[in-house]
């Protein structure tokens, strides 16, 4: 059930995915992300009263973004302030105007947009003072004034110099934005998001979302204590992590009860946005950029970036069309240039480009002859549909390459600083093949071999056939997944680099791919499997078969046939892989099968089963872990 659950999601993230790769769809989802930035921002209140926070993203997003910005919060300002809103409305109208100013004048300066951002609150301010239309104190009046220009300074840098001092304050900004919204009753935007910074995040996330709560003064509750309280619940001991998710909530009640302050609204949020922060990937350490190892991260994270850049200049850049008028203005040219009836000639007016698709009939004396020409340019166009077709595939090879190399190397600099944290191998592997060939060559490929950090890899490439190509094929198919392996590149991004490459060279269906990761720390494997046969789990409770045929690689770069199981060989499971020359289902459920057997006893067996008469190639490896140290 939890292998067809995650196969389903991953089938889902790849759809998302690829609806992303459509320029128009990347672009109308940005458009509606920043707009609804914009709406949200507006609803910022700091004593009671609005704050420009929108202001400051509209100037740091610049561009078609602060026009996206400015359209969100002008709803925001009109939605949750009514005709108090009216100063913020101006504010974002002018904050639209600076952020048009061109960069050649900002990058010289770059507190210049901050600064008049604050001139231009001042002078709304002041304005509305001196017209009546406002009445607010000198400290509202400054703390406007600040505000415009801090959250300036804080969304450009979040926006174009990323670091995670920068992400928690802008975090916490955007809790305090979020506060005062509750679509649904004892459901706060607010409280969500504070409980998923206090699951996933690091403390100092924690702690100012939870001064962006107190701030906004949406609950009697010390919301700074309660989000700082549920951090320390990943303290718990493992039998006890099962309550993380619960931490915002459990931690609320315990400030209630100390407080004597009882108030229920944040209750609902906090335990859903709990259970959310769990689904984000944690991000609880600060980067310590020291020397060398600081400068080679900087260096790590800022090739990501240009790398990133172009994967989205690609993606925006559409294709050259096809100029169907050139291919029937050159048919018109070959079949009428020397008609002597061709000024009289009506019929050409019927010579559109919808003839190269649907064919018309002709009243012309030489109809033999205009068809032969149109049947020559129908020819040129499917051609030239079927190398835009090409160029299309090797297009989004190289956007995927782009992206991959990214994020490998943002994941790299991440690591970077934490080099000297070793992890710490609780089990020991035993791996054990067999394999059977009719021919000399055999074109199955068998691999076991260490990873970066705990991991541990056992690989089996099956090379589509028999014979002497079958062989050299998953020999280097499988000799250039280890290089990436071994490398530390990510399998699911190795997985998809062998697919476009296979794409590319025109080799669809050379091989099967099967791969174990190991976790020699935890115990547990991710199975990758992209054509290949099912594999086994061998339990003292009878065999289970896991995995289904899918088409192999190389089909199609975009259309991503890969899936992922995740299994675990803690409690003395043995895990089995097999070729397509393997055939052992009803055997294997019928005569049953010890799994704490040695695994090339194994192996041999399931062999000596299921290979029969068969004429493919066949192959059994057997994995089993075992505890690093025996018990005490």
């Amino acid at each position: 059930m939890m292998a067809s659950m995650e196969m389903v999601l991953r089938r889902g993230r790849r759809q998302v995915r690829r609806w992303l790769e459509i320029p128009g769809v990347r672009k109308v989802l940005q458009g509606a992300l920043w707009g609804a930035g914009g709406f949200f921002f507006s609803a910022a209140a700091l004593r009671n009263t609005f704050q420009p926070l929108a202001m400051g993203l509209i100037c740091a997003a610049g561009g078609w973004r602060a026009v996206a910005v400015c359209l969100g919060s002008l709803v925001g300002f009109s939605h949750f302030w009514g005709a108090e809103g009216l100063q913020g409305i101006l504010w974002s109208l002018l904050g639209l105007g600076a952020a048009m100013i061109p960069e050649t004048g900002t990058g010289r300066h770059p507190l210049l947009i901050p600064a008049l951002a604050a001139f231009l609150v001042s002078g709304t301010g002041l304005g509305f003072q001196l017209l009546g239309r406002e009445e607010t104190t000198m400290g509202v009046y400054l703390l406007r004034i600040l505000v415009a220009a801090g959250a300036c300074l804080v969304f450009t840098q979040a926006l174009r110099h990323r670091d995670a001092i920068t992400d928690w304050v802008a975090g916490g900004i955007g809790v305090l934005a979020l506060a005062p919204v509750m679509p649904l009753p004892f459901l706060g935007l607010g409280y969500i998001a504070g409980a998923m910074a206090a699951g996933s995040g690091a403390f100092p996330a924690a702690a100012l979302a939870g001064l962006g709560l107190d701030l906004a003064r949406v609950s009697p509750v010390p919301m700074g204590v309660v989000l700082c309280s549920a951090y320390f619940f990943r303290l718990l001991p493992p039998s006890l992590q099962s309550l993380r998710p619960l931490a915002p909530a459990l931690s609320c009640l315990a400030v209630m009860g100390i407080c004597g302050v009882w108030d229920a609204a944040p209750l609902g949020g906090l335990i859903l946005g709990g259970f959310l922060g769990k689904l984000l990937p944690p991000r609880t350490e600060l980067a310590h950029r020291r020397g060398e190892t600081g400068l080679a991260q900087v260096r790590l994270e800022m090739t990501a970036g240009v790398l990133a850049q172009i994967q989205q200049l690609l993606l925006e850049t559409a294709p050259s069309p096809i100029d169907e008028g050139a291919l029937l203005a050159r048919a018109r040219e070959q079949a009428c240039a020397t008609c002597s009836a061709r000024s009289a000639c009506r019929e050409q007016e019927r010579l559109t480009p919808e003839v190269l698709h649907h064919p018309l009939s002709f009243q012309c004396r030489k109809t033999g002859r205009i068809a032969g020409e149109l049947r020559r340019s129908q020819e040129q166009l499917r051609s030239m549909k079927a190398d835009r077709e090409r160029q299309r595939q090797y297009r989004a090879a190289v956007i995927q390459q782009y992206q991959f190399l990214s994020d490998f190397l943002r994941n790299l600099a991440d690591q970077l600083p934490r080099r000297g944290d070793r992890l710490t191998a609780h089990f020991r592997i035993e791996v054990s093949a067999r394999s059977v060939s009719k021919e000399a060559a055999n074109g199955d490929k068998c691999m076991a071999f260490s990873g970066a950090g705990c991991k541990y890899y056992v690989l089996l490439c099956d090379g589509m056939g028999t014979g002497l190509g079958a062989a050299q094929e998953g020999r280097s198919t499988a000799g250039l997944l280890r290089q990436m392996l071994t490398a530390g590149f990510p399998a699911e991004y190795a997985f998809r680099s062998i697919n476009s490459v296979l794409a590319l060279r025109g080799q669809a269906g050379a091989v099967t791919l099967d791969l174990a990761e190991i976790r020699l720390d935890t115990g547990r494997i991710s199975l990758y499997k992209w054509g290949a046969a099912p594999s086994w789990i061998l339990r003292k409770t009878g065999p289970e078969k896991i995995g289904t045929a899918t088409p192999p690689p190389g089909i199609s770069v975009t259309d991503m046939r890969e899936t992922v199981l995740r299994l675990s060989l803690r409690r003395g499971e043995v895990l089995v892989l097999l070729s397509d020359g393997v055939e052992v289902g009803d055997v294997l459920r019928r005569k049953g099968m010890a799994p704490d057997a040695p695994p090339g006893e194994l192996a041999e067996r399931l062999l000596e089963w299921g290979c029969g008469h068969g004429e493919d190639d066949a192959t059994a490896a057997v994995i089993r872990l075992h505890p690093s140290a025996p018990p005490a």
